[in-house]
Order: structure tokens, then sequence, then C-alpha cells
């Protein structure tokens, strides 16, 4: 029977990552379960560095950017000895499951582990929305909330002073936030890593845009 569960934040942060630590607290509290807060990703397994969850420290943080818990990008499997360790401290602190806040690396050690016969979740959280076997992820309406915003703000500033404005838009290797974004706001070309592209295309777009009058162009490049 589960009676106390650790959670933790790997990665990068973005939005929404505190909103998930206090949904999973007052669930859990529902049905009795002591909540730990494993501090800084993994790193706070490998290092026994945690503090339990309460009310109090859940509150207010709805609205509240990045993780009260901490993250790093710490991997067990690539630290000497750091598998063991988490074992060891998993057992030390009595936890019966682990959820993990995280992208592909993060939440890919939880599944490893459970080879261990620990057991254990993990919740999609990047802005890359680019986990497999899944089609959200936290963070990425955010991210295209933003990119969105930015590049519809560039088109008067694009417009006034004719430029060509070549926008990098964070994605890592999948093109979902630059093809999205650049949709939603209005880019003239878009490249991402999944689709070849030919320069003559883009050279040929921007052409044809000055023949109808259009002398600026924003085209959208994912950073993968």
């Amino acid at each position: 029977m589960i009676k106390k569960i650790g959670i933790l934040s790997g990665g990068g942060d973005s939005p929404a990552i505190n909103a998930a630590i206090r949904a999973i607290y007052l669930k859990a509290s529902e049905y009795g379960y002591k909540v730990i807060g494993i501090k800084n990703g993994w790193e706070g397994l490998v290092k026994g560095n945690i503090v339990e969850l309460d009310r109090e420290s859940v509150s207010g943080i709805l609205g509240e950017g990045g993780t009260i818990i901490g993250t790093s990008r710490t991997n067990p499997f690539k630290i000497e000895n750091g598998v063991e360790k988490v074992k060891e401290n998993i057992k030390k602190f009595e936890l019966d499951a682990i959820i993990t806040i995280g992208g592909d690396d993060t939440n890919g050690v939880i599944t490893r582990l459970t080879q261990y016969g620990i057991k254990g979740v993990g919740v999609p959280q990047t802005i890359d929305n680019d986990i497999a076997h899944s089609d959200y992820a936290i963070g990425s309406d955010s991210a295209l909330e933003v990119v969105t915003d930015c590049l519809d703000k560039l088109h008067t500033t694009a417009s006034s002073h004719s430029r060509i404005m070549i926008v990098e838009i964070m994605g890592r290797d999948a093109g979902w936030l630059a093809l999205s974004g650049g949709i939603a706001g209005g880019a003239d070309v878009i490249l991402i890593p999944e689709v070849a592209f030919d320069y003559d295309e883009i050279v040929n777009v921007i052409e044809k845009r000055r023949e109808r009058g259009k002398d600026f162009t924003i085209i959208a490049v994912a950073e993968g």
C-alpha cells in the first residue's frame, strides 16, 4: 500500500510546474499520502536532500513560475554509484513511489528504475513538446503564447524598416514550437528540423513578397 510519495522536477523549468506540484499534493492528501519534495531533481535522491511538503508550502504557488523544489539536469545513470544511492535513499526515506515532472531525460530515469522494482510515473513537462507518446506537455502552451506574441509584435518593426528578420525559436531537436508559433504569429517562412529546405525557395518567397509590395519578411527558425 502506498503511504508516502516523492515528487521531483528535473531539466529546464517552464510555467505550471508549481501548479502541478500543488495539484499532486492536494490529490495525494485526499488519499492520506505523505508527499516528500525531492530537492533539485534526481540530485536530491542521489544526495538525500528532501523536504516534506504541507498545505502551507504549496499555498500561493499556483501562479508562480519556476519550481519550489528546485531542478537540475542530474541523471543518476550517468553518475558513479548514482543509481545505488537513489535506491538507498528511496529505502531510507520509505518512499513508496516517485512522481517526476520533466522531459524525456528526467522521466526516462524513472522508466529505467522500474527494473529495480521502484514504482513511479512521469509527468510530461517541456516547452519543446517533444515527449514520445504524449501530445501535450506542461509548459508548451505558455511557450507557444510567448512565441506567438513576439512574432506578432515584430511585424510593425520589420515593415517600418523593410527588414528581413530571422527569429530563432527554442525547441531543441523538435520543430513543434517554431511551427505552431510561426503559424500563429504570422511568420512568412518557417524552418524546422523535421523538414528539409532549400535556400533558393526562401529567396523565392522573399522576392515574391517584394513583388506584391511587401518589403519585409519574417523567418521563424527552430534551433534544432
